[in-house]
């Protein structure tokens, strides 16, 4: 008898914490943020010395179910400057990142130049491309 009580008791136990464990969580069945860019690569064309400073804005949407934060964005040299929306990204919202080249005092050429966008979205890492040709000022 008190066998069949124990392994009663233990089922009932057993079946509870199942129960338990298969219930959702909160949040559970949401996406996480996710940063999507209109476009990753943008290309000044042409430009010359004589005016050297290139500014484009990087637009990009949260298409996930939860607060987009950018966390940082990074340029890989001194010469390119990313400013973005601090604030958090609902889902749905749009945010942008502005990217700024200043070509002065800088060798005439082709330039390609990157900013790395750190956030908490799905995909944690991003890198952003500017590119032209600076030319001599004539």
């Amino acid at each position: 008898m008190k066998r069949t009580l124990l392994m009663t008791l233990m089922l009932v136990f057993t079946l509870g914490l199942m129960a338990q464990n298969a219930a959702p969580q909160a949040g559970q069945g949401k996406k996480p943020a996710q940063i999507k860019f209109d476009k990753t690569t943008h290309d000044f064309g042409d430009f010359s010395e004589k005016n050297p400073v290139q500014t484009y804005n990087f637009t990009f949407t949260n298409i996930g179910d939860e607060p987009l934060v950018i966390n940082q964005a990074l340029a890989a040299c001194g010469c390119t400057v990313p400013k973005y929306t601090k604030e958090p990204i609902q889902p749905g919202e749009k945010g942008e990142i502005k990217v700024t080249y200043n070509g002065e005092g800088q060798w005439p050429g082709h330039i390609r130049k990157s900013v790395t966008v750190y956030c908490n979205g799905e995909v944690p890492m991003t890198r952003l491309y500017i590119t032209g040709n600076l030319k001599k000022a004539e």
